[in-house]
C-alpha cells in the first residue's frame, strides 16, 4: 500500500526514495499539505508533488532523474541565430504569477492539468518567500514564453514552461543555464525525460546519483547576486 502523509502533521517523514514504484515510474507517497516547509523538504529529498484535481496530493521520485549543468548547455546554431536577432527579451521574477499560469493552461492532447489551483497558490508562496523563481519572454511588451521552479542552494528545481511563439520556452531555459552558470549553480532538475530538454543538453542519471547530488550543492551557496531583478 502507498505510505500516506498525515495533512495536519507535516513533521512525518516522507520515505525512503528505494522504496518509490517501478510503475508508475517514481511514484513514492500520497497526502500531506503543500505549505512551503513540506515541499522544500521534499526538492532538498529530490521529491515533488503531481497530482490533478480528483486525486489527493501525490509524491513522485522517478528513477532516473534528467538533469543539466548550467555551463554545459547545447544550444543549436538555429537556436543560436535566433537569440542573435535579439527578437525576444528575458526578464527575471517580473509577473511569477502570469507565468505559471500560463503553464497551467490546457496544452494539445492533455485531458487534464497538473498545475491545479492549490499548486498556483502553493508556489505563489514559494514565490513570495524567496524560493520559486519565474524567467519570463517577451516579444514586443507581450509575454510569449517562460518558466519557473525551485531555487535551493546551488540547484534549480525546474517545474514547467509554455511557449506561444517558436522557441520561446528555449530561448528562457537559455537565459536560465547561462544565469545560473554565472551566478555558481551545479545543477538543473529536469525531473523527467522529455526531448525538449534533451536538445539543450540535458541527460538522464539514476535516482541514487541525482539524491547525492542535491545533498552536496542543495547545501552550498550561490552569488549573492542571484536572482536580482534584470
Amino acid at each position: 500500500m502507498l505510505p500516506w502523509l498525515d495533512p495536519d502533521d507535516d513533521t512525518t517523514p516522507f520515505p525512503a526514495l528505494e522504496t518509490a514504484l517501478n510503475e508508475p515510474n517514481g511514484l513514492l507517497a500520497a497526502g500531506g499539505s503543500l505549505c512551503p516547509e513540506r515541499l522544500l523538504e521534499a526538492y532538498r529529498r529530490g521529491i515533488f508533488p503531481w497530482f490533478e484535481d480528483d486525486q489527493p496530493i501525490l509524491w513522485w521520485s522517478p528513477n532516473p532523474r534528467m538533469v543539466l549543468k548550467p555551463s554545459e548547455i547545447h544550444i543549436s546554431k538555429s537556436l543560436r541565430k535566433t537569440i542573435n536577432k535579439e527578437m525576444f527579451n528575458c526578464t527575471i521574477d517580473t509577473c511569477f504569477s502570469e507565468v505559471i499560469r500560463a503553464c497551467s493552461k490546457l496544452r494539445d492532447h492533455q485531458d487534464g492539468t497538473w498545475i491545479t489551483a492549490s499548486m498556483i497558490q502553493a508556489y505563489e508562496s514559494l514565490f513570495e518567500n524567496g524560493h520559486a523563481h519565474s524567467i519570463e519572454v517577451w516579444s514586443d511588451e507581450v509575454l510569449v514564453g517562460g518558466l519557473y521552479g525551485i531555487s535551493i542552494g546551488q540547484v534549480f528545481f525546474g517545474e514547467s514552461m509554455f511557449s506561444c511563439k517558436n522557441n520561446a520556452s528555449k530561448v528562457a531555459f537559455v537565459f536560465l543555464s547561462e544565469k545560473l552558470s554565472d551566478w555558481g549553480y551545479q545543477l538543473i532538475d529536469g525531473q523527467v525525460q522529455s526531448n525538449h530538454l534533451e536538445t539543450l543538453g540535458a541527460y538522464s542519471i539514476s535516482r541514487e546519483s541525482f539524491a547525492e547530488q542535491i545533498t552536496l550543492f542543495c547545501s552550498a551557496e550561490a552569488s549573492k547576486n542571484a536572482w536580482l531583478n534584470t
